[in-house]
């Protein structure tokens, strides 16, 4: 598994040396874009509008728009140097916390962490005094450039490191437009959503999702390799024009209500067979 990151991690005076490993892939099916005459790659080329030609990467310069065509040139040399002071720093965890006080919706990207050389020792006894105690770590990491903040939690007997936004990253909820005030819905309304929801609740596997979208791109993709005819997949059934939240809610729980069999039909009596005469 490719080291993304290396260097130590402590609370209070234990230190961990550690690696970081990302947790997750990106599936996605990546398209290309070609020229429709020849099928030829299109090019993206780095171009000047004023002097109108192409500029060379060592030409370009980083820098940050504080108003509408002003810029703040950044040198290279201060980026790095920025840079190398806040990586060189030891991850320290400040506080720790209960998972269920952290919303979802802070969560960014995940990360295994594995322990560096003589790091075994300490990282078993962080692993278990989080997993004991059922608290996770908050932390202060700089990864590619930028500080961010993480969550150290346990996950299958492996310690795992989350980054998660800052609150000012979270846009907020107040903000979000045509949002209603207060519920407008009857108690059969709502009993009748309970149950759908309870019809519909189950154990969380996660092996049961499938990215469908993607799994039907790569078979168009192979079927157009192979020269063969494209068959479009049979089409889900189309969601009804309901418009009555009562009949919905019904149509929905009778679409998710188990079949019933059907009975076996009852056996007729055989004919009784005459008896032999002696």
């Amino acid at each position: 598994m490719h080291t993304i990151w290396k260097g130590s991690i402590s609370f209070g005076l234990v230190n961990i040396p550690i690696k970081l490993h990302a947790a997750t892939e990106d599936r996605d099916v990546k398209l290309r874009t070609l020229h429709k005459d020849c099928n030829s790659p299109i090019k993206y080329e780095k171009v000047c509008p004023v002097c109108d030609r192409e500029v060379k990467s060592e030409e370009i310069v980083r820098a940050y728009e504080y108003t509408k065509g002003k810029f703040v040139v950044l040198d290279n040399e201060d980026l790095e140097k920025l840079k190398k002071e806040n990586e060189e720093k030891a991850v320290e965890i400040i506080d720790f916390v209960k998972m269920e006080e952290i919303d979802p919706i802070y969560f960014d990207r995940s990360y295994f962490m594995s322990p560096h050389e003589g790091g075994s020792k300490a990282y078993s006894l962080l692993r278990r005094a989080l997993d004991d105690s059922g608290k996770v770590g908050i932390a202060k990491i700089a990864i590619r450039s930028k500080e961010q903040l993480a969550v150290i939690r346990v996950y299958e007997n492996t310690l795992v490191m989350e980054t998660i936004h800052y609150p000012d990253e979270v846009r907020k909820a107040n903000d979000v437009p045509n949002v209603p005030e207060a519920d407008k819905v009857t108690d059969k309304e709502l009993a009748t959503a309970i149950l759908l929801i309870d019809q519909l609740t189950t154990d969380f596997v996660p092996e049961n999702y499938t990215d469908e979208y993607r799994t039907a791109l790569l078979d168009l993709i192979e079927a157009k390799r192979a020269g063969r005819e494209v068959v479009a997949p049979t089409a889900k059934e189309a969601p009804s024009n309901v418009t009555d939240l009562m009949a919905a809610l019904q149509a929905s729980i009778d679409r998710t209500k188990p079949k019933e069999k059907p009975k076996a039909a009852p056996r007729k009596k055989a004919a009784a067979r005459p008896k032999k005469q002696a």
